[in-house]
């Protein structure tokens, strides 16, 4: 995960993104760029054809040799989010850049991505040359990403970290409290990815038939987004990173939120759900090496508000400090002691010394 530089949006930015990413909207590209300490809209391209046709004639022409950008290029498939367009982000920072201007570009990449809305991108290219993010570039970074081979790097990797979970399930038997059920290959691998910072938000379920845990969603959401994602009928686990700022530092914080409905499931799913919490967790913490800033557990009811958001989040993470509260204050010896006492040597006094 890149360090964050604290850059925002604009105004005029959030505004034109607003508008652009409405269904009504022609918009076909938007080039973003850093000016002043600010995300600043550079240039927009109107549709003209299909996304297809109207690719290099509005990619190609917007980059510039030296100059790191962020671009944002509307395809033609609706989003289930908002029922605006899909879009594809590119990040374009060519090598030849300065040194400084490539580094503030990938440590504000996070940040553009959350002001556009994370999760109407489905997708992400980065270029250094013209050739890597013309359509061309493109179709070949499908291919690539389509292409099925014996074993990848990350199919390795899961491997490895699901053959981990099982030892640790193993190895912790006999002293973790609760019952360690394995985790489906699907859920290990977005795991991963929120360990990572890659998503922000995944959520798990105990399959109580057939004693695993499975996924049930991973996506990008805001902290707006959240309550919603809780389901108030059903026991959940959450995973949750919180991207925040406290005392000017930007934060990603990972919360873990154990959602139980009141008695709409058995006793048996319950218990379950209770049951495995802390080996999950340890699994997550030990073998992924994920850290998780806060654990949370949450009761949930049908017709009531689930009261979870920016600010409850802030304070459970960042609890106030009572500075006002006076410290106790350590009472005062006795104003004499007396004289001191005079603790004679024993082996002066069997000797008959004095």
């Amino acid at each position: 995960m890149s360090h964050q530089t604290g850059i925002g949006a604009s105004d005029k930015l959030k505004e034109f993104f607003a508008h652009a990413t409405k269904k009504e909207s022609n918009v076909r590209l938007i080039k973003v760029g850093i000016e002043n300490e600010q995300l600043v809209k550079l240039q927009h391209v109107d549709t003209s054809g299909t996304w297809e046709e109207d690719y290099d004639n509005a990619v190609v022409p917007v980059l510039e040799e030296k100059q790191p950008c962020y671009i944002f290029y509307r395809l033609d498939s609706l989003s289930n989010l908002n029922n605006g367009y899909e879009w594809l982000f590119i990040p374009y920072s060519p090598d030849v850049a300065e040194t400084r201007q490539k580094m503030l570009f990938a440590g504000t990449r996070t940040t553009i991505k959350m002001e556009f809305g994370g999760g109407l991108i489905v997708n992400e290219l980065f270029g250094t040359t013209i050739s890597d993010i013309n359509f061309d570039g493109y179709q070949k970074h499908l291919i690539g990403e389509n292409a099925e081979a014996p074993l990848t790097i990350a199919e390795e990797e899961l491997r490895e970290v699901k053959q981990q979970h099982l030892q640790a399930i193993s190895s912790n038997a006999n002293t973790l409290p609760g019952i360690a059920f394995p985790i489906d290959d699907n859920a290990i691998t977005e795991l991963i990815r929120i360990a990572n910072k890659e998503i922000s938000y995944v959520q798990l379920s105990v399959d109580v038939n057939n004693e695993t845990i499975n996924l049930e969603k991973a996506c990008d959401i805001e902290v707006d987004q959240l309550a919603s994602a809780i389901p108030i009928d059903k026991p959940r686990y959450h995973f949750f990173v919180y991207r925040h700022t406290h005392e000017g530092d930007y934060l990603e914080s990972i919360v873990f939120i154990y959602s139980m409905p009141g008695y709409t499931c058995s006793v048996k799913e319950r218990m379950l759900y209770s049951s495995c919490k802390a080996p999950l967790l340890s699994g997550v913490e030990d073998v992924l090496k994920m850290k998780v800033d806060k654990k949370l557990e949450l009761g949930v009811s049908e017709g009531e508000e689930i009261e979870i958001n920016a600010t409850s989040l802030q304070e459970d993470l960042h609890p106030k400090v009572n500075v006002a509260r006076q410290k106790f204050a350590k009472p005062k010896g006795p104003g004499s002691r007396g004289a001191k006492r005079l603790i004679r040597n024993t082996n002066e006094t069997e000797n008959g010394t004095t």
